[in-house]
């Protein structure tokens, strides 16, 4: 199948487009985003013959200081950069205990939803005791430009609901106008009226979606 038509026009994509886009933002994260530690590519299970391949990607353990003071632009990545550079050298046990009482633990998974054919983002956050954080208490570890957003977008807002495949409350931010948006971002990058590369769709999806969790895209990957 040709991979530009995995992408439609009204800013939705297919099941095999996604696919093919997530391994490609997988592949594009690794390569630009080196203080991060990877997306991974997570089969299904139990799913039947007839489905066709399925899969989401998760990026786990992401541990926020809830005590660390900056700008909000040293905060939206303020998160494990320093550590896993040196996480070969430093006992991870250890680690945790020293900071055991101002650590937020963070999980994020980008789910295909077949209903509106576009990514999802779904995300929960935690103490290190395994405590569930509340909505309230992650807007506080949210930098104070993705509170902003999520105050003032008609389409960024968080819902919570049971995760699709884990069967356990996550949190999400509701795919509604999602396609709109990700139109607008097709038509805006490109000026010859061509279709947006199916490579290229998650990645500039996320460069949207990861601003309200304090994720940034760093600007090599939208190349």
């Amino acid at each position: 199948m040709d991979s530009a038509g995995e992408v439609l026009n009204d800013g939705k994509i297919t099941l095999e487009g996604f696919t093919v886009a997530a391994r490609a933002f997988a592949d594009k994260w690794k390569r630009h985003n080196l203080s991060f530690p990877s997306w991974s590519w997570v089969p299904l299970i139990n799913r039947t013959l007839l489905k066709k391949e399925e899969c989401y990607l998760s990026l786990e353990k992401i541990i926020i200081l809830s005590s660390l003071e900056g700008s909000a632009e040293e905060e939206s990545l303020g998160v494990t950069a320093d550590w896993w550079e040196k996480e070969e050298s430093i006992d991870h046990t250890v680690l945790v205990q020293n900071v055991e009482d101002e650590a937020h633990y963070y999980d994020y998974h980008i789910v295909y939803s077949a209903s509106y054919m576009v990514p999802m983002l779904y995300f929960r956050g935690y103490s290190s005791d395994g405590k569930p954080l509340s909505l309230d208490v992650i807007k506080r570890d949210l930098p104070s430009s993705s509170v902003s957003l999520l105050l003032e977008s008609k389409w960024t807002f968080i819902t919570q609901e049971e995760h699709p495949y884990l069967n356990r409350p996550w949190f999400k931010l509701h795919p509604c106008g999602t396609e709109e948006w990700i139109k607008l971002l097709s038509e805006s990058s490109s000026s010859d009226g061509c279709q947006m590369p199916v490579e290229l769709y998650l990645v500039s999806w996320f460069s949207v979606v990861g601003q309200v969790v304090g994720l940034r895209t760093p600007l090599e990957m939208l190349i």
